[in-house]
């Protein structure tokens, strides 16, 4: 597990209340990751903000083998963990940039970014976190030893950002056969960005966010493994008609429904028979699961 700075650790563990922390290899050594599989949206977002490394790391204390994290560019090109298509609500950016409205991550450089604080919006003791890289990101997760579920976030804003985030993963060696096959997926909102990932690398999984048409779903298994719904368009018979395909890897499409925060949700989408959920509380729904 990562060297924790004692500012983080200290206000993670106030957050969890003192609780025993369990590290995501020993988590997954012990079996506590079984169906349905638990996906800490943004990191640990409840207990840390998100899509920072405090989160990937709150994640990690909490035994979660899997974080789920967004994916933008910026103006120069830089990869970037961040989830709004504007700064405003997770960063000081108002009061570093004054007059750059509406500060949209896509008008602004990776050293610009940088600069900002992305942790005192959640509390004092995450103080100076910052936004950061793709790159960044995944040295943390594979740190940890975790999994990613990475989202490419708003594509149609940034051409080309799927062979961009693929050239990123090479190069921090998350495309070889070990990661691809055990510890990594790609999902978007947006159909031809996930087809765009198939077809440039046909061997990655990918997950297709929303919930088509039962009619529709044959078309989307030709470029997708999975199909992942908010839950509150879920039912055991849409679960079921999707798991009743194969996907683009010839495997039964499997169902990750977001983002679901509550024990009793929890155990409702589990008896719907989702393969994961994706949550701020991986250790509520966890909980909640097993």
């Amino acid at each position: 597990m990562s060297v924790r700075t004692a500012t983080t650790s200290g206000a993670v563990a106030a957050l969890l209340g003192g609780c025993v922390l369990l590290p995501a290899a020993q988590a997954q050594a012990s079996g506590a990751q079984d169906s349905p599989v638990v996906y800490a949206h943004r990191g640990a977002s409840a207990y840390a903000p998100e899509n920072t490394l405090a989160a990937v790391d709150a994640a990690d204390d909490l035994g979660i083998a899997w974080v789920e994290n967004d994916v933008q560019r910026t103006k120069d090109g830089v990869l970037v963990v961040v989830h709004d298509t504007t700064l405003s609500r997770t960063t000081d950016a108002e009061e570093v940039f004054p007059g750059r409205a509406p500060w949209a991550v896509k008008d602004f450089t990776a050293a610009e970014i940088a600069e900002l604080d992305a942790g005192s919006w959640f509390g004092a003791g995450f103080a100076g976190a910052r936004v950061p890289t793709l790159s960044q990101y995944l040295d943390r997760v594979e740190r940890n030893r975790q999994k990613l579920l990475l989202e490419i976030k708003s594509p149609q804003t940034y051409p080309g950002i799927e062979r961009e985030i693929l050239r990123v993963l090479r190069q921090e060696g998350w495309l070889d056969r070990g990661h691809v096959k055990h510890r990594l997926v790609i999902q978007s909102f947006g159909a031809e960005s996930v087809k765009n990932v198939h077809v440039l690398r046909p061997d990655v999984v990918t997950g297709f966010l929303g919930t088509p048409a039962v009619a529709d779903l044959p078309s989307y298994a030709a470029f997708t493994d999975q199909i992942n719904p908010s839950h509150t368009t879920l039912s055991a018979g849409y679960v079921a008609a999707v798991q009743k395909l194969k996907g683009a890897h010839g495997k039964p499409l499997r169902v990750n429904t977001w983002t679901v925060n509550d024990a009793a949700k929890a155990a409702q989408v589990a008896g719907f028979g989702v393969d994961g959920i994706i949550t701020d509380k991986p250790d509520t729904v966890r909980d909640a699961t097993r």
